[in-house]
C-alpha cells in the first residue's frame, strides 16, 4: 500500500492529520498483520507566491476578516484538537511565509530515506518550538538536529533542485481534486480529504487493503 500525502508544514492540521493516519496505521496493523505501508510526502503550498515573513495571526486577520479575539479563538480550537492526537502546539507570535525551500529538502530528504524524520523535525519545530522556516539559517538549524549533510543540504538550497518536483506535485493534487490540505491517496485509489474523523481513516484504509 502506498499513501501519497499532500501538505504544507505551516498548515496546523497538516501535522494534526500526519498523526491520524500513523494512528489509523497502527490500528490497520494491529488488526491484519505486519502490512507494507509506504507514506509519501507530497510537496503542497498554501501560499506558493508568499514574500517576506509576516505574523500567522496578523495573515488569518486578513484572509478571514477576522479580529485579533476571533483568531486567537480559532488557534485555541487547534491547539485543543492537536492536544487530542498527542501533539503539544504553540500558536503564539508564529509566522507564515514561502515554504517552498522546505519542500523542495523535503524532497531531497527522500531520496536518502531520511524524508519522514524530516517532515516531523519540521513540523515540531514550527509548531510545538514556535520555529521559523523560511530562511536557509533556519533550515540548517533542523537539518542539522536531524543529522542531514550540511553540505549537501547548502547545494540544494543554494539551487533550484526540486523546484520542478514542488510544482508537479501541487499541479497533480489540483487534477486529483484537492484544493487544500491536508489531502491523503491511498494507492492512487482512495481519497481523504482534511484531518478527517478516525472512522474515516480507518474505513478507507480497510476497504484499500481488501481490494490491493
Amino acid at each position: 500500500m502506498i499513501i501519497d500525502v499532500w501538505s504544507d508544514v505551516v498548515c496546523p492540521w497538516c501535522f494534526i492529520g500526519k498523526r491520524k493516519l500513523e494512528n489509523a496505521i497502527e490500528r490497520l496493523r494491529a488488526e491484519h498483520g505486519d502490512l507494507e505501508i509506504t507514506v509519501r510526502h507530497r510537496a503542497f503550498q498554501l501560499q506558493p507566491d508568499a514574500s517576506g515573513v509576516h505574523k500567522t495571526s496578523e495573515m488569518l486577520g486578513k484572509k478571514y476578516g477576522a479580529s485579533p479575539e476571533q483568531v486567537e479563538a480559532m488557534q485555541a480550537n487547534v491547539c485543543s484538537i492537536a492536544d487530542g492526537v498527542g501533539l503539544c502546539y504553540d500558536l503564539s507570535d508564529t509566522y507564515s511565509g514561502n515554504t517552498a525551500d522546505a519542500h523542495r529538502l523535503l524532497l531531497w530528504a527522500a531520496s536518502i530515506g531520511k524524508q519522514e524524520e524530516l517532515l516531523e523535525a519540521m513540523y515540531s519545530a514550527y509548531f510545538e518550538k514556535k520555529q521559523s522556516l523560511f530562511t536557509h539559517e533556519d533550515l540548517f538549524a533542523i537539518t542539522s538536529a536531524v543529522g542531514l549533510d550540511p553540505l549537501y543540504v547548502r547545494a540544494i538550497l543554494e539551487s533550484d533542485e526540486y523546484s520542478q518536483d514542488v510544482r508537479e506535485d501541487q499541479d497533480l493534487a489540483r487534477r486529483l481534486g484537492a484544493s487544500g490540505v491536508p489531502f491523503f491517496v491511498i494507492d492512487m485509489k482512495y481519497g481523504i480529504a482534511g484531518a478527517a474523523p478516525d472512522e474515516q481513516f480507518d474505513a478507507t484504509l480497510t476497504e484499500a487493503l481488501q481490494n490491493a
